[in-house]
């Protein structure tokens, strides 16, 4: 069975900027909390949402490929089990709704 590894980039200044790197291919993806970080989403990017441990967090690929697309759940999948909540739903749009998204 093939499966991807991931590391993750972490920022020591902001606990909320984590960047997953697939150590396979080219895919990046940027984890927003958006409890605490504004967010404006990109047009040329897949942005994600999902809850845990009661943050909302925002999801956004860096420079995506192609054909790394089809990795972006699993990627988010591997971040929800790192931080001990594998139970995350991933959605596929702002839970927000149709409020501000940049705080």
């Amino acid at each position: 069975m093939d499966y991807n590894v991931y590391l993750l980039a972490t920022d020591p200044n902001n606990p909320c900027r984590d960047v997953i790197h697939s150590r396979d291919t080219s895919l990046k993806i940027r984890v927003y909390c958006l409890n605490e970080d504004s967010f404006t989403p990109s047009e040329n990017e897949i942005q994600l949402y999902g809850y845990a441990h009661d943050k909302l967090y925002a999801f956004e690929t860096i420079n995506i490929n192609a054909e790394d697309a089809l990795d972006v759940v699993g990627a988010i999948q591997w971040y929800a089990e790192y931080v001990d909540y594998p139970q995350m739903e991933i959605l596929p749009d702002d839970p927000r709704g149709d409020r501000e998204i940049a705080m």
